[in-house]
């Protein structure tokens, strides 16, 4: 069964991370992944496509950022239980906590190396290891 991870960021790093760590993963169809350059656009994708096995997502972005993504997946009972993790350069453990009493599954500050999200993946999702 392919895995299916959304990534939400107005900046190309996280995606290019990310395609680097698991690209023989995604070479081989074993993981798919989509991107959204902000909160609006990913909650189309979601709700669009509710295969979604994880979200990765910036709080800071333009049009609708990563908290008022979270929490209109929280309003949608589709998506209100579905994994998110935070990358952001944000670290302040106010936002950090409230985050993650909205659900937030992991919070990864950026700058952030692949294996930091091969770790963060097997961890959410279990089996997902990056080959």
């Amino acid at each position: 069964m392919a895995g299916k991870i959304l990534v939400t960021d107005d900046e190309p790093d996280l995606e290019l991370i990310i395609r680097q760590k698991f690209r023989s993963r995604i070479k081989s169809g074993e993981l798919n992944f989509e991107f959204a350059e902000n909160g609006a656009v990913a909650l189309e994708k979601l709700k669009a496509d509710p295969t979604f096995d994880l979200v990765f997502t910036d709080i800071n972005m333009p049009v609708m950022n990563g908290i008022e993504m979270i929490e209109k997946m929280l309003e949608d009972h589709m998506l209100e239980k579905l994994p998110v993790v935070i990358v952001s350069t944000e670290g302040s453990k106010t936002r950090i906590e409230e985050l993650f009493r909205k659900g937030v599954r992991a919070y990864l500050r950026k700058p952030i190396t692949p294996e930091i999200v091969r770790n963060v993946v097997k961890e959410v999702l279990g089996d997902y290891d990056a080959k």
